[in-house]
């Protein structure tokens, strides 16, 4: 989508912005203008913030390193290829300090923490927001709201992959050091969680304002806020090596329950697209949703590694370049055992998944199991088409769904109460979305705690796959290490044709139906055949299935191969950033 704040100008001195690196304080400003012109009006002030919001994306933001490299591996989709020292090794947990993967990302985000602090600092004292009309009071304090919204998204990002990180709340010009110790992520969550707070009352509600999706509302805010309560009140790996949950934590699950509880009792300003699969039509369309499904995304325009996007073109179906979609996917490879944890009759299975690539010809043919895409951000899907091989499609990235307010308020009360009617309530309601009306695969919602507990666990692996949620959920709920060694086994008893696996078939039989794929047999059910039978070609299904994807000694191809509990759940700070701060920043566990 064309960002709303792309390739916009910072204004103010950007000679000011360190982020942890010493060349950083010989760069000349970029522009002559200070301060004072910077924050002179509302236009100017405007443009500083749409500033902050420009560092959200990019190939080093949420255009594909933050969001499509750090998420990854889990148990529901891995990097595909062998080892490097870029984003596979990142996805193999092989985490080495030398990786510019790790590096431009932080980066980037304390570019981002130093705009907003600048913004934040800056707007309150202008003379306008407290003398100026009552329109330019109103959209001031919106701006610094949005500021104290993204500084707290840019701090969330740090923390849950570096831990305990520099916090620095205002601009580099008025610290007498920039280089900063690091900061007890217990005391910046707190600091921010009230952020928030002062943020929801500065900022709108979607329906108040005519551009919706791509600046921070009042839904944002607080979906926001309940989300970093959860972190703050789940498990995090210290400098102890081990994952801790702190005594409080009860604090902060209340905090993200009254905040979703607030957010559903709001349902003209967000609720559920009906459909799943047209939210994602939506987003490749670059169609306005009135439901209002997406609270808040990361804009992307421009055609640049800077400011736009790389969805689609790195990830989902293996597009070849001759086709009419432009040249693209196959960097994220979903696994079997996620493959098969969707119902045969879950609408979000074919729209998360892809089981094609697409041919020089347009023509569609089958992916292997081992060599299934991500489907959410499919660039054949996107309308208007791209011309040739381009690399960005300009898909916008979704930080937050309704339906994740849903399902974080069913964990939260559930948390705090057990599974209570509301709770289950919010639960079934992203849970039935996903089936044809009266289907009775929904099944029987538990009504014990944990039990419930682990239907929302699974609940979320099925509703939010390749959105960049699953790993760091399994994070806060220490279930990362776990959930690896089950996905090994799981992809082994598939493999093998043991239960619970046992009837999924070896071969599959398809034939093209024009330019889409027609299935012989079932994807749930054996098969007898082990020749094509005439018109139609074989494809290995679980006879694809190798060592490799399990272990992958030789190729390092094996999910999470070198996660290591007590060190991988955290990224390594690099090593120019450890030589920069000159022994002021511990390194993490294990590096």
């Amino acid at each position: 989508m064309k960002s709303i704040y792309s390739k916009i100008t910072f204004l103010a001195i950007s000679f000011l912005i360190v982020v942890g690196c010493r060349e950083y304080l010989e760069v000349q400003p970029k522009s002559q203008i200070g301060l004072p012109d910077a924050f002179s009006n509302l236009s100017n002030a405007t443009n500083a913030v749409l500033g902050v919001y420009d560092e959200l994306m990019g190939d080093n933001g949420y255009g594909i390193r933050i969001n499509m490299y750090y998420p990854y591996d889990s148990d529901e989709m891995i990097v595909s290829g062998n080892i490097d020292n870029g984003r596979r090794g990142i996805g193999r947990y092989q985490l080495l300090l030398t990786n510019t993967e790790i590096r431009n990302p932080f980066l980037q985000l304390y570019r981002g923490v130093e705009k907003a602090n600048l913004c934040i600092e800056q707007i309150p004292l202008m003379a306008l927001y407290t003398n100026g009309t009552d329109a330019e009071k109103k959209e001031l304090r919106r701006l610094h709201g949005e500021a104290l919204t993204l500084r707290a998204q840019f701090y969330l990002e740090l923390i849950r992959n570096w831990g305990d990180v520099p916090a620095p709340m205002q601009p580099s010009y008025q610290q007498s050091d920039l280089f900063l110790q690091q900061v007890d992520r217990d005391l910046t969550y707190a600091k921010l969680i009230e952020d928030l707070k002062t943020a929801t009352d500065l900022v709108p509600w979607r329906t108040e304002i005519p551009v919706r999706n791509e600046r921070i509302t009042k839904g944002a805010v607080k979906a926001l806020r309940a989300k970093m309560a959860l972190f703050r009140g789940g498990y995090a790996l210290r400098s102890s090596g081990q994952m801790v949950r702190n005594a409080d934590y009860l604090t902060y699950i209340k905090i993200a329950r009254d905040e979703c509880a607030d957010l559903l009792a709001k349902r003209g300003e967000h609720t559920l697209n009906p459909s799943f699969e047209d939210i994602w039509r939506k987003v490749t369309s670059f169609q306005y949703d009135p439901a209002g499904e997406i609270i808040f995304e990361a804009g992307a325009g421009g055609s640049n590694a800077t400011s736009d996007s790389r969805m689609g073109n790195y990830n989902g179906p293996s597009v070849n370049a001759a086709s009419r979609y432009g040249t693209g996917g196959g960097g994220l490879l979903v696994l079997p055992n996620y493959f098969y944890a969707f119902d045969s009759t879950d609408t979000r299975r074919d729209v998360t998944v892809t089981l094609y690539a697409v041919a020089a010809t347009n023509i569609k043919s089958p992916r292997r199991l081992g060599e299934l895409t991500d489907g959410k951000f499919r660039k054949d899907w996107r309308n208007p088409l791209l011309p040739g091989t381009a690399l960005n499609p300009g898909y916008n990235w979704p930080f937050i769904r309704f339906s994740d307010v849903l399902l974080m308020f069913a964990e939260s009360e559930n948390e705090l109460n057990g599974p209570t009617p509301a709770a289950i309530a919010a639960f079934e309601e992203v849970r039935k979305r996903a089936f044809p009306k009266g289907s009775t695969a929904v099944g029987t919602t538990p009504t014990t705690k944990a039990a419930f507990f682990d239907a929302i666990v699974n609940e979320r692996y099925l509703e939010f796959g390749s959105e960049g949620i699953r790993k760091f959920d399994l994070l806060r709920w220490n279930l990362l290490a776990q959930k690896i060694q089950e996905t090994r086994d799981k992809i082994q008893l598939i493999r093998d044709s043991k239960a619970p696996y046992q009837n999924v078939p070896k071969y599959l039989f398809w034939k093209n139906n024009g330019e889409e794929i027609q299935w012989l047999n079932s994807f749930y059910k054996p098969t007898s055949l082990t020749t094509a039978p005439t018109g139609w070609t074989r494809l290995d299904w679980t006879q694809h299935l190798t060592t490799n994807l399990i272990d992958g000694v030789q190729l390092h191809q094996g999910i999470a191969r070198f996660f290591v509990p007590g060190k991988s759940e955290l990224f390594p700070f690099d090593q120019a950033t450890v030589d920069s701060y000159q022994g002021k920043i511990k390194q993490n566990p294990g590096y």
